[in-house]
């Protein structure tokens, strides 16, 4: 894995990381069903009956009804009329993270000082696969747009975050990534052209930097910056977003780019004092 300024292959592990070996005697196979489960509930699916639930996840009715048990015995899923939803408790899970990894402390001043400054809204994400997810979100916007909050996820090539990081990938996980992209038209400003895309790429990492309107959906401007830890490697994006209709791309870059820089130097520094949030940002996805 190349160290200085790239991010690896969205499968790609550290080299002091052991890889995790689906087949070998140490994964468990009940426990990642189960965690298929919960995953599998989203904004579309936010209660399922049991044939749902085995055909999104691709299990057998019966290997998907011993993990539903389980997880209701947990307290995580709940059933009712023939359907299952998730429980509040699964709200634990990430509360766990946000206060092992330090977000609050280490990530939430940089975004409220960009959000004082220019209004609009601010995050961290990082590469979940081909997607972005965001681990920290900082906002005062009032108008409709999509979800920007702590664990949304959406695909990395129609966003601002996305880009700049998918931007710093080795060439051929970028090419890999480019191979295995079926990229939907979110709104009729979405490139969707593969060949275009790497266009774009290639401009986003000779930049530093991505910008996107309307890309995600309407009324929605972003730019974003790489953020790296000590030796130059990127480990996620901070942005700072506003509306299309009040803020072009032109201004965006001009008036907000430093103090961007400036944010993502400055969270670099913070690593240093939360390592925990560092490690858990480098081997996620």
């Amino acid at each position: 894995m190349t160290l200085i300024s790239e991010m690896p292959a969205p499968s790609a592990k550290a080299a002091d990381e052991p890889v995790p070996d689906r087949g070998g005697t140490e994964f468990v196979e009940a426990l990642a069903r189960g965690l298929a489960v919960l995953e599998t509930f989203d904004a579309g699916h936010s209660e399922m009956s049991l044939t749902e639930i085995a055909r999104r996840t691709g299990m057998s009715p019966a290997t998907a009804r011993r993990s539903l048990h389980t997880l209701a015995a947990l307290g995580y899923v709940r059933h009712h009329n023939k359907r299952y939803v998730l429980a509040a408790r699964v709200l634990a899970l990430g509360a766990s993270y946000l206060r092992a990894a330090h977000v609050e402390e280490a990530l939430m001043p940089e975004l409220r000082r960009l959000v004082a400054q220019f209004g609009d809204a601010s995050s961290v994400s990082i590469l979940d696969g081909p997607n972005i997810l965001y681990v920290a979100h900082c906002s005062e916007q009032r108008a409709s747009r999509p979800a920007a909050t702590i664990g949304a996820t959406y695909p990395g090539y129609a966003t601002s975050m996305g880009r700049v990081m998918l931007s710093r990938m080795p060439p051929e996980a970028i090419e890999m990534y480019l191979a295995q992209l079926r990229p939907a038209k979110l709104t009729e400003h979405t490139e969707t052209d593969i060949g275009k895309l790497r266009q774009i790429l290639a401009e986003v990492r000779q930049l530093g930097y991505a910008v996107v309107v309307d890309q995600l959906d309407y009324g929605v401007t972003s730019l974003a910056v790489p953020v790296k830890d000590h030796t130059g490697r990127v480990v996620a994006a901070v942005n700072s977003s506003g509306y299309s209709g009040k803020l072009s791309a032109d201004r965006l870059v001009a008036e907000r780019l430093a103090e961007l820089q400036m944010s993502a130097a400055r969270i670099t520094q913070v690593f240093a004092r939360y390592p925990a949030l560092l490690y858990s940002l480098r081997h996620a996805g």
